[in-house]
């Protein structure tokens, strides 16, 4: 059994939990995931590690009730207990210097930016964070992303803070001014698939981390299957991360289509799939 140490609404229907899980928090890296069972008749989801603390022995996570299992998540208060949590899974991001580093977020996917920008700052990059969201109310943990980024910018679809647009438009803003030598991009799959067309006429190195659905995530089920470069991958296991440039998104994306999970994580932004799908091959 785990305890929630701490819990944070963060905003509508996002949430922050800290999880006391020492043996996990030693071995956890940048870009892995746990898997978790809240109780015996419960079903396992993927969250991806926001943070640890090795000393405390603690995991941040961050999830959107977008679901039954996320949203029993959600309900449960500090002092209460999780059956089972695995972990941490997913080979770590690979991180070293290189120069100057992008991470882009959209929506709940910029839990993962932190950590990411954490690591990449202390092999001596220079860290620049984007992210992006339907509003200025759906953004979360600016500060801290801001504390171990060089630069960050935000962006807003109605304006509300930052840049009124896309976080696809901003990339490109900064790839035009500025030296960009990797692109790591983080949350749903049609932002990811923007960002490398952004990237790829530039020749830029752009890694995505495919949260796709999972189950047992040791690479039995083939849930979470994915093409890159022409072969059949599996997220959980040869990922998350992956070359941008080399994932079939079309076929990630009508795959996908059959989840309602994944339908309801697109639409946390409040668009549908296919005003989303649309927007993005306009960008």
């Amino acid at each position: 059994m785990y305890e929630i140490l701490e819990k944070k609404i963060l905003c509508p229907q996002i949430k922050e939990i800290v999880l006391d899980t020492p043996a996990i928090a030693q071995k956890a890296q940048a870009g892995q995931f746990i898997v978790i069972r809240i109780d015996e008749k419960g079903e396992r989801i993927p969250l991806t590690v926001a943070d640890y603390d090795r000393e405390k022995g603690t995991m941040t996570v961050i999830f959107q009730e977008a679901g039954k299992t996320t949203q029993q998540l959600g309900a449960l208060n500090k002092g209460d207990f999780i059956m089972d949590v695995a972990g941490p899974m997913g080979i770590p991001s690979s991180v070293e210097k290189v120069g100057t580093v992008v991470c882009v977020g959209g929506g709940v996917g910029s839990a993962a930016l932190y950590i990411l920008l954490k690591a990449f700052k202390k092999a001596g990059n220079k860290t620049v964070a984007i992210i992006g969201a339907k509003t200025k109310e759906f953004l979360f943990w600016e500060e801290k992303i801001k504390s171990v980024g060089s630069e960050m910018f935000i962006t807003t679809d109605d304006g509300s803070c930052g840049r009124k647009g896309f976080v696809t438009e901003e990339l490109e803003s900064f790839i035009k001014k500025e030296k960009c030598d990797l692109i790591f991009a983080v949350g749903p799959v049609v932002m990811m698939n923007a960002v490398c067309r952004v990237s790829e006429p530039y020749k830029i190195k752009t890694i995505v981390s495919l949260n796709s659905i999972m189950v047992d995530a040791t690479g039995m089920c083939g849930a979470c299957r994915v093409e890159v470069g022409g072969e059949t991958k599996f997220a959980c296991v040869d990922g998350p991360d992956f070359d941008g440039h080399k994932v079939n998104f079309q076929l990630l994306l009508q795959r996908q289509k059959m989840y309602l999970t994944e339908e309801k994580t697109i639409l946390d932004m409040g668009k549908t799939n296919e005003e989303r799908e649309c927007r993005c091959n306009n960008e």
